[in-house]
């Protein structure tokens, strides 16, 4: 038996193959999408990656991850935010008229929950939320073992819970939304609003990026606070605020055993997490108790998930 893995991200895409039980693959295939891609671009792609590694086989079951909002009872996307064409596109129909083979298709991060959960930090647990810190911000959860997708399948997101009202305009329209305030993104558009004003802050930053200011990303964020950068410090610091905030209150509401962090901005480094930690259990009540862990699967973990939900096909037909 062989179980094809899909991952349909924003700008790269991602192609698996595996049988059932195994924890390596047999081979995996991934690709950029052109500029300018749409949903056929997007199709053509899964389907070019797939044919090259089933070669010519049919997949026992296809567990699909998509980067965007998803109906995961019919396998319709509702909508890709990076990618046109995408709006109520059935493609879990359309991939069982490709491969002749059933398909589970959900939410990238509602897999990516399910693949740490099954093959990654969460193994053990009974109830997890996974949080992804990139470009967005963004959360999947696994209740009683089981993903747990809420009402009408908009369950853990988390990045436009609100932690501080009085905070910066988000692009969804409020003010102060986790996602605003911790990806990466924004961390870096916020030190170079600062920079702008104040000449004599980020010397280290500076210097990192022969003070281009447009150069400035999260990650030479980090670098810079690792080397003792006053303005990185104090703007990671703010992100794992803001981070502990929203877990201390979820942790609160739900009560999960396990918070597990993944996405680029979690590799920020030790004060990012020192933040993340001592907010998140200040804000929690005393008697409540969890673990705050880092994700196993890196980039790997909707692909994992997407293997999760073939497993699951061949054990609930």
């Amino acid at each position: 038996m062989t179980l094809l893995a899909l991952d349909f991200g924003g700008t790269k895409h991602a192609a698996a193959i595996i049988a059932p039980g195994d924890s390596q693959w047999r081979n995996v295939k991934r690709q950029l999408s052109p500029t300018g891609a749409d949903v056929r671009v997007d199709m053509e792609i899964a389907r070019s990656l797939s044919r090259e590694l089933l070669r010519g086989k049919t997949p026992t079951a296809i567990g699909v991850s998509f980067g965007g909002p998803v109906d995961a009872t019919t396998g319709i996307v509702r909508l890709s935010h990076h990618v046109p064409g995408w709006e109520n596109f059935p493609l879990k129909q359309k991939l069982e008229d490709e491969f002749s083979a059933p398909v589970s298709v959900d939410n990238d991060a509602n897999v990516a929950a399910l693949g740490e959960h099954r093959f990654g930090a969460g193994r053990g647990y009974e109830s997890l939320l996974y949080i992804t810190v990139s470009t967005g911000v963004g959360g999947g959860w696994i209740l009683n073992g089981k993903p747990w997708r809420g009402f009408q399948g908009m369950a853990g997101e988390i990045g436009h819970g609100v932690v501080d009202p009085n905070g910066p305009m988000c692009l969804c329209g409020k003010q102060g939304c986790l996602e605003r305030l911790a990806s990466g993104p924004y961390i870096a558009q916020q030190v170079r609003e600062i920079l702008e004003k104040d000449p004599l802050r980020g010397a280290i930053l500076r210097s990192r990026v022969g003070e281009n200011l447009a150069a400035i990303t999260a990650e030479q964020i980090a670098q810079a606070a690792a080397q003792g950068d006053d303005l990185s410090l104090e703007i990671l610091n703010q992100a794992g605020w803001a981070l502990g905030v929203a877990i201390g209150n979820v942790a609160n509401l739900i009560n999960p055993q396990l918070f597990v962090v993944g996405g680029g901005v979690s590799k920020a480094g030790q004060p990012l997490w020192d933040a993340i930690h001592q907010v998140a259990h200040q804000t929690a009540l005393p008697e409540v108790h969890f673990e705050i862990v880092s994700a196993q699967l890196g980039d790997e973990a909707p692909l994992w998930g997407a293997v999760a939900l073939a497993e699951d096909l061949l054990a609930n037909p």
